[in-house]
C-alpha cells in the first residue's frame, strides 16, 4: 500500500524533542532534554483524596459529556484569577482547552489560511512551530534579545509579510531561552500589532513560575481592542498529564475557537477540569505556587552555579529569573549538533538549538538546558559531563 498524504502534514516531521526523549528511557540517561515539572512539584496525595471524593459524590458528572467551554466552576475560577492580573476585559472570556497547546493550534485555525503570515520569536516552542506547519502557514521568525524580541527586526517583518495574521509570543520566561520581555517591548509589540492591524497570541505557561526579579504585566493586559489572545495552563503548576489549559480572549474570536474545538475533542477531560477546580478552591493559591518557585529558584540556582564552575568561559548561558529552561551558547569553533551527539553517547540529553528555528536551514550554536526534570544530583553529573564534552570539543 502506498500512503499519500495531504499537503497540509506531508511536510511535517517528529519533534526533535520527543525523539531525543526517547533516550531518556533509559534511566542511566541523564534529562536535560526534558520540561516536565520536578517529581516533588506534584501534590499527589492531595489530588487521589480530591478524584475519590468526586468519584463518589459525583461519578456520573465526571465520567459523563460535558460542555465544550469548559465546566463552569473552573471557568469561573480562571476569570476571577485572571481579572485580578487584569487580563480578562469587558468583552473577553475563557474557553477551557486541552492544554494551551490546543489553545496555541485553534488561534491559528481560526485566523490563518494557508500561505498566511505567523511571526514568532527565533528561537521559539517547537510544539507551537509544529501546529502553525500543520495549517501550511508560512513561518517568520525574529531574533530574541535579551529583553525580548528584537522591536526592529519585528517592524521590518510585519512590512514585509503584509499577509501577516498573527504574531505569536512567550513573553514570560521563553521556551527555550528563558528570556523575561521587558515592559516596554510588550508595550512596543502591541502598538506595531495594532499600527498593522494583526493579531497577538500570548503563551503564558510559565508565568507564574518567577523566582526572581519583578512581575511584569502580560500584554493582554494592555489590550484595549481585542486584539491579544491569551493562553494559559495548568501544566506547568499542577499536573501537565491532566491536559488542562484555557484560552481567553474576545468573545467573537472565541465563538470561532469553540466550534472546531467541538470538531477536535468535544470537549477537555471533565474529570481532569473537576479536579483542578477543586484543588485551586480548597487550598491556598498562592501558598502552593510560592512552593514551586522555591523549588525552581533552588533547581535553577544549582544548574547555573555549576555552569559557572564547570564550563569553559566562552560558553554563555542566560539566567532566566523562571520558568524551566536554561538556553547555552557555544562558541563559533564547537559545532553544536556534534556537541549534542556527543552529550547523549555520555549519558546527557539536551536539546539542540535547530528544533527551536521556523526552519532547520537556520544555523544556531546553541541548545536547551532543562533544570527542573533532573535529581539535583544529575544536575551536577550532568554539567560536569557537558563540561568535559565541550572542553573536548575546544
Amino acid at each position: 500500500m502506498n500512503y499519500t498524504f495531504s499537503g497540509r502534514v506531508s511536510s511535517l516531521k517528529p519533534s526533535a524533542i520527543r525523539e531525543i526523549l526517547k533516550f531518556t528511557a533509559d534511566p542511566s540517561v541523564i534529562p536535560f532534554a526534558a520540561g516536565n515539572p520536578a517529581t516533588e512539584a506534584f501534590p499527589t496525595e492531595e489530588i487521589a483524596a480530591i478524584s475519590s471524593t468526586i468519584l463518589e459524590n459525583n461519578p456520573i458528572g465526571a465520567l459523563q459529556y460535558s460542555l465544550t467551554e469548559g465546566y463552569p466552576p473552573l471557568r469561573d475560577w480562571i476569570r476571577r484569577h485572571l481579572d485580578k492580573q487584569g487580563i480578562l476585559g469587558n468583552d473577553d472570556d475563557v474557553v477551557i482547552t486541552s492544554g494551551a497547546q490546543q489553545a496555541i493550534e485553534l488561534s491559528c485555525k481560526i485566523l490563518c489560511n494557508e500561505g498566511d503570515t505567523v511571526i514568532c520569536e527565533a528561537p521559539s516552542f517547537i510544539g507551537s512551530l509544529n501546529a502553525f506547519k500543520s495549517n501550511n502557514v508560512n513561518l517568520v521568525g525574529v531574533p530574541v534579545l535579551s529583553d525580548g524580541i528584537c522591536i526592529d527586526s519585528l517592524e521590518k517583518a510585519l512590512l514585509a509579510n503584509p499577509n501577516t495574521k498573527m504574531i505569536y509570543l512567550i513573553p514570560n520566561f521563553q521556551n527555550p531561552s528563558g528570556i523575561t520581555m521587558s515592559l516596554e517591548k510588550r508595550k512596543a509589540v502591541y502598538d506595531l500589532a495594532s499600527r498593522f492591524d494583526v493579531i497577538i497570541v500570548e503563551d503564558d505557561p510559565y508565568g507564574a513560575l518567577r523566582f526572581a526579579g519583578e512581575d511584569i504585566p502580560p500584554i493582554k493586559s494592555l489590550d484595549t481592542e481585542g486584539r491579544v489572545i491569551y493562553c494559559g495552563s495548568f501544566s506547568k503548576i499542577l499536573s501537565p498529564g491532566m491536559r488542562v489549559g484555557y484560552v481567553c480572549a474576545n468573545s467573537i474570536p472565541l465563538q470561532k475557537i469553540v466550534v472546531c474545538k467541538q470538531v477536535s475533542d468535544v470537549h477537555t477531560n471533565i474529570w481532569a477540569q473537576m479536579v483542578c477546580e477543586r484543588y485551586f478552591t480548597i487550598h491556598d493559591y498562592d501558598d502552593h505556587i510560592e512552593n514551586l518557585r522555591n523549588i525552581y529558584r533552588r533547581k535553577s540556582k544549582l544548574m547555573l552555579d555549576n555552569l559557572k564552575w564547570e564550563m569553559p568561559t566562552s560558553i554563555s548561558f542566560t539566567e532566566p529569573e523562571g520558568g524551566l529552561f536554561i538556553w547555552a551558547t557555544l562558541p563559533d569553533n564547537i559545532d553544536m549538533m556534534d556537541f549534542c551527539k556527543n552529550a547523549v553517547k555520555k549519558k546527557v540529553a539536551v536539546v539542540p538549538g535547530v528544533a527551536f528555528m521556523v526552519s532547520e536551514d537556520i544555523a544556531t550554536s546553541s541548545f536547551r538546558l532543562n533544570f527542573s526534570t533532573p535529581s539535583d544530583e544529575k544536575i551536577v553529573d550532568g554539567v560536569k559531563i557537558l563540561a568535559n564534552v565541550a572542553k573536548s570539543m575546544l
